[in-house]
């Protein structure tokens, strides 16, 4: 193999490797598709994950997580995301239903 054609592979390597292990490109997309779209203060581009996207004419997210916390869109100004962690002890805990959320954080506005 040439040198040139090691460098471009090596270089498609560095673009492709963020895509395949962190949510970097999707969470870019996301953004870029609707600027109303946000990443939690507590997380980033590269750990946020939406599990639960809006069905209907906008493409945002309802629920999200990362390592350390799961995350719920509120639609409030003031509040616009709740958080709580991941290792949390809420009885009847349900990652999609908000209501199981026992002592859940509020996340500032952005």
């Amino acid at each position: 193999m040439s040198k040139g054609k090691g460098l471009a592979l090596a270089l498609l390597v560095l673009l492709l490797l963020p895509g395949v292990t962190t949510p970097l490109y999707s969470n870019a997309l996301l953004l870029w598709m609707e600027p109303d779209n946000f990443i939690p203060a507590e997380s980033s581009m590269l750990t946020f994950e939406p599990y639960q996207i809006s069905q209907g004419s906008s493409s945002y997210w309802l629920y999200g997580q990362d390592k350390h916390n799961y995350y719920h869109f509120t639609y409030e100004a003031a509040h616009p995301y709740r958080y709580i962690p991941r290792d949390n002890n809420c009885p009847g805990f349900d990652r999609n239903d908000v209501r199981s959320w026992c002592q859940a954080l509020q996340g500032n506005s952005r």
